[in-house]
Order: C-alpha cells, then structure tokens, then sequence
C-alpha cells in the first residue's frame, strides 16, 4: 500500500503521479510548484514519486531557450531578469525564472526572496518564477535544477532564465545546463582587467555592463571596451560564435532589446550549425554521469555497515592511529564486498 504523504496532501500512488504530470501539463502553476517541491526534497519516498513524474513528463517539453544569468552580487542579477522578463513577455514570449539563494551552512535554510524582489514580473499571468535554495550544492544552481527545467519545458514556458547565485568560480556550472551563457558586470568595478574570472569570462556568450545609466553611463563604455579587448585574449567559440559586449541599464529598460536580438542571433547560429543540439545531447549525457555518482554517494553512505564503520574509522583518524587515505581506501574496500 502506497504511504500517505501529509507535506502533499494524499498518497503517494499512480493517481498522485498521474495528478502532478496533467496539472504540469496544463500549467497549473499550483501544482507545478508542488511538482518542484517533490522533485527537490531529499526524501527516498519523494525520489521514487519525482522519478516516475519525469519519466511521463519527457517528450512532452516544449522547444525552449535556457539562458543563464551570473553576476556577482550587486551587480543587478534580480532587477535585469524583471525587466528582461516583461520584454520577452511583450513579445509573446512564456517566461520561466529559476533564481537560486545560497543556502546557510550552519541552518541549510535560505531567505527565497527573489519572488519580493522581482513582485511586478510576479505578477504576470505568463511568468513563473521558482526561487529555490543551493542546498550547499556547488556551481551557483540547485542541485534539481535541471529536472526543473524538465517541468517547466512540459508546462509550456519557451524561455527559462536562471539566475545563480554569483558568489565564486564554480557557478561555471551553469553553463552545462542552458543554451546561452550571459555575464553581468558593473561599470567602474575596478576589475576590467585584474581580478577577472578567467573560468566565467570564457565561458561567456555576452558579457552586459549593467547599470549604464547616469553618471555610470562613461564608465560603462569604458568597461565595454576593455572587456571586448580581454576576450579578444581567449581562444575562439567551437561554435563560431563571438562573445559580445554591451551595455544596458534594467532600471531605465535600455540595451534590453539588444541582448534578445544577440540571443536570437546566437540560438540561430548554433542551430544552423548543429551545436545546440550537440550541446543539449552532451549535457544530457553529463546530467547522466552526475546523477550516476549522486546514487553511488547516496549508496554509500546510507549503507549499515558502512556507516558503522566510518564511525570508527573517523575516530582513529583523528587520532592519528591510521591515515585518511588508507581509511578511504578500507571503506570502499568494505563496501565493494557487501
């Protein structure tokens, strides 16, 4: 008999499955929040529910653009997805907004606020926004980001924006799960040529100069101009497409149709060339490996005898009696021969 699951309100059975894929089907956008909250709990019973969900809900996905949004904090991420948002949303466009807050060390919690902060896009009938926490995950995203996206895609949203977290280097990982790579920065940052992210700036499929306006409006042409000079300093795009550089400013809506006619120009290119859809198949594939090495560590150390064991390896580490290495090595050792 399936349990019954009060945070969801009924039983975790085919029906409940069946219920969740027809409301994400039809956009409900109450349930599809409830759809994304299955798929990122961490619960096994939860798991076994969200996979059998994704399983109905692929090949059902409408062709979208996934578009990442980095920027360190500061620099505007929140605001230029609201303006940017109502643009694509006047050009009949279906927006979804994945804004992902970093999430304590200490309590695992996170603030969330991005639906406060972007209120005005909210609001729209055609958007959908999800603020979801990190989790402690690496690269700026959620680690349930990409089957999110799944949902979304079969909900009908045709442009998905995420906005990571914009704290350190490795939310590069962003880049393995969308089409479109796009870089915020602020004029007069001091950090056009020193202090750059060599990882992101790479990576970048077009760097914005954001908040180009006032008496910003000098230094952002100049911040323009030394960043087209660093990325003349990288190896040229497999896909033949070269970074751009502008400028825009989110508060006053200017340059924001710029950077939707360089996204179109790109997704046209990368399509008539082949390389969206080789990207999308070579994410997939990394999406695989990943989730392969999430069940092997989640495996492991739920694992009885392994956990007892590691309990008392722990302790003589700490003590000195035996090294990390050959600690490690004893665990695997263990749990390779239960």
């Amino acid at each position: 008999m399936a349990p019954v699951d009060k945070s969801f309100g009924g039983t975790l059975d085919a029906n409940f499955v069946d219920h969740l894929t027809q409301g994400v089907l039809t956009n409900n956008t109450t349930v599809l929040a409830q759809a994304i909250t299955l798929i990122e709990s961490a619960k096994t019973e939860h798991q076994k529910i969200a996979v059998k969900l994704l399983e109905k809900c692929i090949g059902h996905q409408t062709e979208s653009i996934r578009i990442g949004i980095t920027g360190v904090p500061g620099v505007g991420k929140s605001t230029f997805i609201e303006s940017f948002g109502k643009l694509l949303l006047s050009k009949g466009k279906r927006v979804a907004v994945l804004s992902v807050d970093p999430s304590s060390n200490e309590t695992k919690g996170s603030i969330l606020g991005d639906k406060v902060r972007m209120e005005s896009l909210a609001k729209e009938q055609h958007a959908f926004i999800r603020p979801s926490p990190t989790g402690g995950s690496l690269g700026g995203v959620a680690r349930k980001t990409r089957e999110t996206i799944i949902l979304l895609e079969t909900a009908g949203y045709d442009i998905i924006l995420i906005e990571t977290v914009g704290v350190g280097q490795n939310e590069t990982t962003v880049r393995d799960m969308t089409d479109f790579f796009l870089l915020l920065k602020l004029p007069g940052a001091g950090d056009e040529l020193q202090g750059i992210k060599r990882g992101v700036m790479e990576m970048a499929d077009a760097i914005a100069i954001n908040k180009a306006d006032g008496h910003n409006k000098k230094p952002a042409e100049s911040a323009k101009m030394e960043f087209s000079r660093a990325l003349h300093l990288f190896a040229a795009k497999d896909n033949g497409w070269v970074p751009k550089v502008m400028t825009c400013s989110a508060v006053e809506n200017k340059g924001l149709t710029s950077i939707w006619s360089c996204i179109e120009n790109f997704v046209t290119l990368s399509k008539e060339n082949g390389f969206f859809e080789q990207t999308r198949k070579h994410q997939n594939k990394k999406w695989l490996r990943e989730h392969i090495n999430h069940i092997l560590l989640r495996d492991f150390y739920e694992h009885p005898d392994i956990s007892k064991a590691l309990s008392v390896l722990e302790k003589k580490v700490v003590d000195g009696e035996i090294t990390p290495f050959r600690a490690a090595e004893n665990l695997v050792k263990n749990y390779r021969e239960t």
